[in-house]
């Protein structure tokens, strides 16, 4: 028996209303769980940066959330810091650093701005930057920050430690990018990534200096060997790292750390 168009188009349109509710109610009750994902694997990059012989990649993948948590509670500090100034503003401003989303922040024009011309390609900056410390005994030994720039195809966002002298490196790592699987993409190979740590970011007046070249003529202080075939990619981190030490960046923040040790 043939159908009216009528007939037809009110069938789709309620079988569209059904699946639309569907998928409605499915994202609201995966809301929470995403959110918890999301924190859970921002604290594990953390983690991964703050101490890289205890928290190994196959360390972490056998911890449980719980476990992943209260390793993150017990020796991880988050701060608000207002990237002009280099002062915390989460004691003062109402903010709070558990809960900030620094990349939902570039999106809000009162929240961020342009980025001065940069090698990173990054493009806006936030007003105020989310960095984590490491706390011992009431002290900071590490200081970990954001940093993203532009390789060859993608954006890299990562976190690079340094130690509480706010120049040894202790740690590079990156959690989101979409470079050649092999080339590229070797910034997530364990082997390059331990390569970081004990190496300069600064030089003696306090200019950022790592970087990373094939070229072993360069002072091996604050030169890390090269991705093979990736020379793009190379250049990229060289030049996000530099950015976010500098002035523009996290310079004020460090400069003010290094006067007052907090």
């Amino acid at each position: 028996m043939s159908r009216s168009n009528s007939y037809i188009v009110g069938f789709a349109a309620t079988i569209c209303v059904i699946c639309s509710v569907f998928v409605s109610g499915a994202a609201v009750s995966l809301k929470e769980r995403q959110v918890t994902n999301k924190i859970l694997d921002r604290q594990k990059n953390v983690l991964s940066v703050a101490d890289t012989e205890k928290f190994t990649p196959d360390t972490l993948k056998a911890m449980t959330s719980d476990e992943v948590d209260q390793a993150f509670s017990d020796g991880i500090r988050a701060r608000i810091v207002n990237l002009e100034t280099g002062e915390y503003v989460d004691d003062v401003s109402g903010m709070d650093a558990n809960t900030y989303d620094q990349q939902r922040a570039l999106l809000d024009a009162a929240l961020s701005h342009e980025a001065p011309s940069n090698a990173a390609k990054v493009l806006r900056m936030p007003n105020h930057a989310l960095v984590y410390q490491v706390v011992e005994s009431d002290k900071v030994t590490t200081l970990i920050l954001p940093v993203e720039g532009k390789g060859l195809w993608s954006t890299l966002y990562g976190f690079i430690a340094l130690d509480n002298d706010t120049t040894t490196i202790k740690g590079l790592t990156f959690y989101q990018h979409g470079e050649t699987p092999g080339l590229g993409g070797e910034v997530d190979n364990p082997t390059w990534k331990a390569k970081w740590p004990g190496k300069k970011a600064f030089d003696e007046q306090w200019a950022p200096k790592v970087n990373v070249a094939k070229s072993t003529s360069r002072d091996a202080t604050y030169q890390v060997d090269g991705l093979s075939g990736a020379t793009l990619t190379s250049r990229g981190v060289t030049y996000l790292v530099q950015f976010w030490l500098g002035d523009e960046a996290f310079g004020p923040y460090l400069k003010n750390f290094r006067e007052t040790g907090a």
